[in-house]
């Protein structure tokens, strides 16, 4: 098949089972879809169509998650980050031609791995109550600048939601509607490169089932976590995250 090299049944299993993988967290966690399946991906996958894939999939599982979580959706909540999150993809956008992003790739995991090793050293940390709408919408800033450079647009709103202390459904029903908001947003100021094309299409339609079933399968497992669990699950992932990009 085009878009995976060699265009082997070994390769297309590969790429098969790391989007049910990557879906499988998403749905536990929330985030870091894209880095579970591209670190796979990129063994049997162009970087192009990695990009691409990350993407399309990355829209379809939040999406998913959005619509099951839509009873705790709360719009005066979300449109400081989305406001935010609007005047940093740009900027983030600019960034990725002027920085190597290597660099800036190396440096996001440095700091995801301390802060999460932090927190699974230290008891839970007081909800931070202050700040309000202003200091969501400068998260929000942040979070489209990283995302605009990066990609990985819930990295911060993440992180942020965890230090809010808002109960497990609310802080995804912040992060991944702001995931998708930037998600949407790179895809545009990034749009019409060109990189897009009919192996890729076809890739994305292969992996459409796994990748669902691996959102139900993750959803099935997130349903049993408390909160407690699902902190730790979260901190556990970012020190993945962080990993995986100073890795690469």
């Amino acid at each position: 098949m085009d878009g995976v090299s060699g265009t082997t049944l070994v390769s297309l299993v590969i790429f098969l089972v790391a989007t049910f993988a990557g879906a499988v967290v998403a749905g536990v966690a929330g985030f870091a879809f894209g880095l579970v399946a591209a670190a796979i991906w990129l063994y049997v996958l162009t970087p192009i169509d990695s990009a691409a894939l990350i993407v399309g999939f990355g829209l379809v599982v939040q999406g998913v998650a959005v619509w099951k979580l839509r009873h705790a959706l709360d719009p005066r909540r979300l449109w400081p980050f989305v406001a935010g999150g609007a005047l940093g993809v740009p900027l983030g956008v600019v960034i990725l031609g002027s920085v190597p992003p290597d660099a800036m790739r190396a440096g996001i995991g440095v700091f995801l791995v301390a802060y999460a090793l932090h927190g699974l050293a230290r008891p839970a940390m007081r909800p931070l109550a202050v700040g309000g709408a202003a200091a969501d919408g400068g998260i929000g800033v942040l979070g489209g600048i990283v995302g605009g450079a990066t990609g990985l647009a819930g990295i911060v709103p993440t992180i942020w939601c965890g230090i809010r202390g808002w109960p497990k459904d609310v802080q995804r029903a912040v992060f991944q509607p702001v995931a998708v908001a930037i998600f949407v947003m790179t895809a545009l100021w990034l749009g019409g490169r060109g990189i897009v094309t009919a192996g890729t299409i076809k890739l994305f339609l292969v992996g459409l089932p796994p990748l669902l079933a691996g959102t139900w399968v993750g959803f099935k497992l997130y349903g049993r976590l408390d909160e407690a669990a699902f902190r730790k699950v979260v901190l556990a992932l970012l020190i993945l995250s962080g990993a995986l990009l100073i890795v690469r």
